[in-house]
Parts: structure tokens; C-alpha cells; sequence
């Protein structure tokens, strides 16, 4: 979920709520069954943007460096780029944080390697 979601005072606590209800909507048995409890009998969930953001140093709080994006252009500018330019002609990204693929799909690399061919 988008950090800005979780600004509000409670945002957590609502989208835990949202979240199990969905999940338990579609499950045999509830999702809670499954969850690790911590000393007080509570649901551990390990870290809220937040919290990532100042234990872990990840920018954003995001696991992929920056809010997740469409992988397809959505500006003019974008069009038959690779989605991997920074704002540094000699600087792609090729991890998570890059708008096509992302995560551990390895595209990244490739688009950025095809880009720095087409320079």
C-alpha cells in the first residue's frame, strides 16, 4: 500500500482490518490461525513504512526503493524509453525501484543494459 495511506493516525490498524477481512473472505479457515503472535497474544507485523524507513533506511519505507508504478508510460516523455532513466544521463536503475519489471523479475537489468547500448 501506498505509504501516503498510512499518515493517518489508525491507517494501519484499518488496512490490517481491510486486508485479513479480504483475505479471510476467500480462505476455509481465518488467516489469523496462521499468523506469528508476539508475548501479548498480538499479530507481529513487522514494519509499516515508517517504521522501515528509520530501522531499515529504505527510501520511502518501500521494499522497492520508491512507490510501485504502471510499467507502461503514462506521460509523452516516457514513450520508447526503457523505464529505467534517472535524472542523470549516465544513471539507470536496474532493481526494484525501476518502472518496468521490478522486483526480482531480472528485466531491469536487461532494460537497463539496453539502454545504456542505445546511448
Amino acid at each position: 500500500m501506498p505509504a501516503r495511506l498510512f499518515r493517518h493516525e489508525g491507517a494501519k490498524a484499518l488496512a490490517v482490518e481491510a486486508t485479513l477481512a479480504s483475505l479471510n473472505s476467500v480462505l476455509g479457515e481465518p488467516i489469523e490461525d496462521c499468523l506469528m503472535l508476539d508475548a501479548g497474544g498480538r499479530p507481529v507485523w513487522r514494519h509499516t513504512h515508517r517504521r522501515a524507513r528509520a530501522e531499515l533506511g529504505l527510501p520511502g519505507g518501500n521494499i522497492f526503493h520508491r512507490e510501485l508504478s504502471w510499467p507502461f508510460a503514462e506521460h509523452p516523455e516516457e514513450v520508447g524509453r526503457w523505464g529505467v532513466e534517472t535524472d542523470r544521463p549516465n544513471v539507470w536503475i536496474c532493481g526494484a525501484g525501476a518502472r518496468r519489471g521490478g522486483g526480482v523479475s531480472g528485466i531491469p537489468g536487461h532494460n537497463a543494459a539496453m539502454a545504456v547500448l542505445a546511448t
